[in-house]
């Protein structure tokens, strides 16, 4: 069929329950391969999201491709009430990894999905304080299943489906950009919007804490390390281990969602590794099989998920340590280790950022740019290059869509992925194969749709 058929039959039986009409073009794409996508007249688009962080190895990755397709062809299924090797090994290493940089000795649990795993976390957390509240961050994503709803700042995610009563208490994350704990944003790094939370526990009428046995009535604190959705926010280094030892002194267990900023997204396997902190529990996915299969996990403390407080039948899912997942996530984690993404991917990052550090400096419209490795924020504003600009935003996204720009020498498109607090914030994770020379061409892509976005 042609696009144009396709279209019509999409229009016609698919829902629009989900984000692909978020865009005014509607793209459909038939091949993809390294960092770029191809629509069916051939014009190669350049992917700065690789599906949300998932794609971190880049499209049709010949390693992990052909992990997969070995599997395929021993053993492509297996209910995941019996064993089989990968699943085995995948666990050990993701438990020796951490046990390696944490000093903790811990247990892997698989589910498919990263809002999946979020519900694990959630029941290991209730299993263990036999508390339902819990806290999270303004700004943060964990997902769209009901609980990992709950836990989601954006009321737009939960209003059509009645009232959460489980819902996270949200406190304000560290976004110096958008400080709103200090006058001068230049000096905005003195931990001066962790003060409220911590004030939380100084008395007892303020709600959440009872001095007198040191009983929180919450569980645990939901966090990501770099926020993603929320526009791809780095929080100031030490930020996460003042947080943890408030969290540990009233028994808060700390949760690390690594489902976006995982698997060497940020220039470490594990993101939270910048900051100095050993969380309690671990939840990945995503890029764990580089996007070729669903499945994801937690990662969770001895002691919360020993075989003797979360024995067999806690949390299941059908498809959860499926042995094509398994056999691909194993195949990842060998890649990592026999890769050097923790020096490539700063360089990489660092290059990338002071590219888009000349770029601000011509354009007042872009308010800020930052990043952690190669996850990197693009802050679309106004003129006076503070005040939100989702129109600018929303256009530049769309005209890349387009695939008409010119820059390179030749006919292309940019995939760009919208974040923020006000959906003015390009968050950009290419591949972390990206060369010198794409990460020239991205800026000189994005420069383009930009020009066209303010001549229009």
């Amino acid at each position: 069929m042609n696009d144009a058929q396709l279209l019509a039959l999409e229009a016609k039986y698919c829902s629009w329950g989900d984000t692909v009409h978020y865009a005014k073009q509607l793209n459909i794409f038939r091949e993809a391969d390294g960092i770029y996508l191809y629509d069916s007249q051939g014009v190669e688009y350049l992917d700065l999201q690789m599906w949300y962080s998932a794609a971190n190895f880049g499209y049709k990755n010949k390693r992990l491709n052909e992990a997969l397709k070995k599997q395929i062809d021993t053993l492509p299924q297996l209910a995941c009430q019996y064993l089989h090797e990968e699943k085995i090994q995948l666990a050990s290493k993701i438990s020796q990894d951490i046990e390696k940089k944490f000093g903790v000795k811990g247990r892997v649990h698989f589910n498919v999905g990263g809002a999946q795993a979020i519900e694990d976390a959630i029941k290991v957390v209730r299993n263990k304080t036999g508390k339902i509240p819990m806290f999270a961050f303004m700004g943060g994503y964990h997902g769209r299943t009901l609980a990992a709803t709950a836990i989601t700042s954006s009321y737009r995610y939960r209003e059509h489906f009645g009232h959460f009563s489980d819902r996270a208490n949200f406190i304000p994350y560290p976004y110096k950009f958008r400080c709103t704990a200090v006058k001068d944003k230049k000096d905005c790094c003195d931990m001066s919007c962790l003060k409220p939370f911590q004030k939380m526990f100084e008395s007892e009428y303020y709600s959440v804490l009872n001095p007198k046995n040191n009983n929180c009535e919450y569980g645990a604190f939901f966090v990501e390390p770099v926020q993603a959705t929320g526009g791809y926010i780095v929080p100031p280094k030490n930020y996460f281990k003042e947080l943890k030892k408030t969290l540990d002194k009233h028994g808060v267990l700390f949760v690390d969602d690594e489902i976006q900023m995982g698997f060497c997204r940020t220039g470490k396997l594990w993101a939270i590794e910048h900051f100095d902190v050993v969380p309690d529990i671990i939840v990945f996915g995503k890029a764990l099989t580089n996007g070729l299969n669903p499945i994801s996990g937690i990662w969770a403390k001895e002691e919360l998920i020993s075989p003797e407080v979360f024995g067999p039948g806690m949390t299941h899912s059908t498809f959860s340590s499926n042995p094509l997942g398994t056999a691909t996530g194993l195949a990842v984690m060998e890649l990592i280790e026999q890769s050097n993404f923790d020096v490539e991917v700063p360089r990489k990052g660092a290059y990338f950022l002071k590219k888009l550090k000349s770029l601000q400096q011509k354009y007042p419209y872009i308010g800020e740019v930052d990043g952690l490795g190669l996850a990197l924020r693009i802050e679309m504003c106004q003129k006076d290059g503070f005040t939100p600009n989702r129109e600018l935003t929303d256009k530049i996204m769309n005209i890349g869509l387009k695939g008409e720009l010119k820059a390179g020498g030749k006919q292309r498109g940019l995939v760009l992925d919208i974040g923020g607090y006000y959906k003015n914030v390009f968050t950009l994770a290419p591949s972390l194969y990206i060369t010198e020379e794409e990460i020239d061409l991205s800026v000189m892509l994005f420069e383009e749709a930009l020009q066209k976005a303010l001549a229009s």
